[in-house]
């Protein structure tokens, strides 16, 4: 209450609040800014200044910095004079050269350069091991599009897409839901290490597919944006604990139900298992998202190529595929034998000899039967089961069985 409200009110008047009617436009009040012609009056005539002023204008016109009378005459004078209509065309370029559009985007790789600085400056006490810093580096960069969520985004649908005898199938959940699956497959790792297992109160199947259907079934609502944060404990606890082993627990087995990786080797698959879903997730919500890191990527292939050997002799005990040319050329293990030449291109990239007759038999050049070439982030997704062998864009050359052999068998690679 105002001094002069307060003395009416002592006085006994009766108070009343005054409240300000809104304010007119200033379109509508009839209210002419300076330098602006009135309604129905023509706009004033440009300043007729020299030349030399006019051109020493120029790099003022380009940022916008003029009056609006000096832009008028600038802009009457740029076409009569063509030497100052060149000259004001080269310093709007410049000027957009200064003012690049900027996305509000960080760029992925900004944490890896910025830990990378930071340890050149000072190296880590406990340093996270090589065969490490994959699994780390891609769960860090799927909490982080994750941070941002909302409910709507938490729901959002999601299909999960692998081959299975030589069919692509496929499973629909949340992005909440692949979280989850996330979660259940990466406790095989914590339960390898003797760290918790997120289905420890389950009858815990043994396989990954097993694991997820268990943990989703056992949840009382479908997943929701609570599972973020048991997932990323997780995740930071596996990467502290292999930390603190200094690298030596590389070699631990750590089982599939139907197979064992070493643990150096399942940290590998997880990282690639991470990748791909954070892909699947940023696909729903309509976001863009970069492949790993060019040397973690690199690690990723070089694991796939030294299962493919396992993968064709399993698609031969399914009845899947034949052997090469018809006849398996048996030789004793570690001896060379019948290879193909995998070639792999970009960044990530490199080559791999894949024996073709048995899983123990040495990858040979000189018994090189065909050569095959992929793209690096193609590969991996035919790997992830996001590409059917007749979709990959392959070059290829000599035997054409060997060649879709160790297609199909790539495909094979991927699960849930």
């Amino acid at each position: 209450m105002s001094g002069a409200e307060k003395h009416r009110a002592d006085l006994g008047e009766p108070y009343e609040r005054r409240i300000p009617m809104p304010r007119t436009a200033v379109e509508d009040s009839g209210f002419v800014p300076p330098g602006r012609p009135g309604p129905g009056e023509a706009a004033a005539p440009p300043l007729d200044l020299p030349h030399d002023v006019l051109k020493s204008l120029l790099g003022a016109w380009a940022l916008a910095a003029c009056s609006t009378a000096e832009t008028a005459a600038v802009e009457h004078h740029l076409g009569d004079c063509g030497g100052c209509a060149d000259e004001a065309r080269r310093l709007r370029e410049a000027v957009g050269l200064l003012q690049q559009p900027e996305t509000l985007d960080l760029d992925p790789a900004l944490r890896t350069r910025v830990l990378r600085s930071c340890l050149d400056r000072r190296p880590p006490r406990i340093p996270v091991p090589e065969w490490a810093a994959p699994y780390d580096a891609e769960t860090a960069r799927l909490d982080a599009l994750l941070q941002d969520f909302g409910d709507a985004e938490w729901h959002a649908p999601v299909r999960l897409r692998w081959f299975e005898d030589d069919t692509q199938v496929g499973r629909r959940t949340t992005v909440a839901g692949v979280i989850a699956h996330l979660l259940s497959v990466d406790g095989l790792i914590a339960a390898a290490l003797g760290l918790e297992d997120p289905l420890a109160d389950l009858a815990s199947p043994a396989g990954p597919a097993a694991r997820t259907e268990a943990f989703w079934r056992a949840a009382p609502c479908p997943p929701t944006r609570a599972v973020r944060a048991p997932w990323r404990e997780q995740s930071h606890g596996l990467v502290r604990t292999v930390s603190f082993t200094g690298g030596s627990a590389g070699g631990l087995a750590v089982s599939y139900g139907d197979f064992e990786l070493p643990l150096h080797d399942a940290m590998l698959e997880r990282a690639f298992g991470c990748w791909v879903h954070a892909e699947d997730i940023a696909v729903a919500v309509d976001y863009p998202y970069r492949p790993p890191a060019p040397r973690h990527l690199h690690k990723m292939i070089d694991l796939a190529a030294r299962l493919l050997p396992g993968a064709l002799a399993e698609r031969r005990r399914a009845g899947l595929s034949a052997p090469p040319g018809g006849t398996r050329h048996l030789v004793p293990a570690g001896a060379p034998g019948r290879s193909l030449r995998l070639e792999i291109e970009g960044a990530a990239g490199g080559q791999w000899l894949i024996p073709l007759d048995s899983p123990a038999a040495a990858g040979s050049a000189d018994h090189e039967v065909a050569h095959v070439a992929l793209d690096g982030v193609e590969f991996c997704h035919l790997a992830a089961g996001h590409l059917s062998p007749e979709e990959a864009a392959a070059g290829q050359l000599g035997d054409r069985e060997a060649i879709r052999d160790v297609l199909f068998a790539t495909a094979s690679l991927s699960r849930m």
